[in-house]
């Protein structure tokens, strides 16, 4: 897609994350693993858990206080809710109207988007398509995820992997600043059986699945699926940009393991350095973890107003999905 004509501005953005901590010490205890091992192979330390009674929506709504308070916005004029995630509350009402009753948001649409780890970047581009079309003018989009109730702890393959948290972001009409400067997407269903929850279908291409709701994860397999992809599209996004990596201040990949993201940022010719990524003490979070770790860059005084930012997210379905943007979240004082 050409997103050279945007109208779409990211303005705010807010993050939380549940205050229990699960470090690799306590997964220690819980299955056949130690601390050096999962660094060595993740470079994961922490993950945030949320409580017995914390759900998807809580952590939803809390990102959302953050941003409100941060940077002085409201969001009772909102014309449409988009929530990216795979662990909603219920099967239905949808996360997205929890988040409208909460805040009593009237006037609005209010849906979830599920393209697994890639649905933040996948709700950017709804919004940036939505709002430049001239249908809606001020959507809030939220990526957020309680993993940890779908994670199997006797397996130490994935749960060494899975964390919660929640990230959400006001993006607005701005014809004279857009966001938005090139956009990508794609889907490889074949890839499917790799990376899966099972729900109402035990099977899938005629075969049994594993996991008793729980996810399963081919992780060699993701693995070399992800960085090929994500290496492949992120020089698409570049070359329909007429810019090369020297042009971008801050890649942003999914955190779903850093040693993929030190894999691809090698292909793709990216520093780890300037990248921001938010899975050593937040662990994967799937939909949360871009916004996570945006949240980071600007609390650790990297990511400022005017920067130019190369998102991409990827994970189940397989999906993927990529941005170019221009960071246009005004700096904190």
């Amino acid at each position: 897609m050409n997103t050279l004509s945007s109208k779409a501005r990211i303005t705010a953005i807010g993050t939380y994350v549940p205050e229990k901590r699960l470090t690799n010490e306590d997964l220690e205890k819980l299955v056949d693993t130690n601390d050096e091992w999962i660094v060595q192979r993740t470079g994961m330390r922490e993950r945030r858990i949320s409580g017995d009674q914390e759900f998807t929506s809580d952590l939803c709504i809390r990102a959302v206080d953050n941003l409100m308070q941060t940077y002085s916005k409201r969001v009772d004029d909102v014309d449409l809710i988009i929530v990216a995630t795979t662990t909603a509350d219920y099967p239905f009402p949808s996360v997205a109207c929890l988040i409208q009753e909460h805040f009593r948001i009237q006037n609005t649409g209010a849906f979830d988007l599920n393209a697994t780890c890639a649905g933040f970047a996948y709700g950017l581009h709804v919004a940036n398509g939505l709002i430049t079309s001239g249908l809606h003018r001020k959507i809030l989009v939220v990526g957020g995820e309680t993993l940890s109730k779908v994670t199997d702890y006797t397996d130490r393959t994935t749960c060494i992997l899975f964390g919660d948290g929640a990230g959400a972001v006001l993006i607005e009409y701005d014809e004279a600043n857009p966001s938005f400067i090139q956009s990508i997407q794609g889907t490889d269903g074949s890839g499917s059986v790799h990376l899966y929850r099972s729900g109402i279908s035990k099977w899938m291409n005629g075969l049994p699945l594993q996991g008793d709701g729980y996810m399963v994860q081919n992780g060699r397999e993701v693995y070399k699926w992800a960085t090929r992809t994500v290496t492949a599209g992120a020089e698409e996004l570049l070359s329909r940009a007429h810019m090369n990596t020297g042009d971008i201040d801050w890649f942003v990949p999914h955190s779903a393991n850093l040693r993929m993201v030190e894999s691809i940022c090698e292909k793709t010719g990216f520093s780890l350095d300037d990248t921001l990524y938010s899975v050593e003490y937040m662990g994967n979070t799937s939909a949360a973890s871009i916004p996570l770790a945006l949240g980071l860059g600007i609390q650790e005084g990297k990511l400022k107003y005017g920067d130019t930012l190369l998102l991409y997210g990827f994970g189940g379905g397989l999906t993927h999905a990529g941005h170019i943007v221009t960071w246009g979240v005004p700096d904190l004082k």
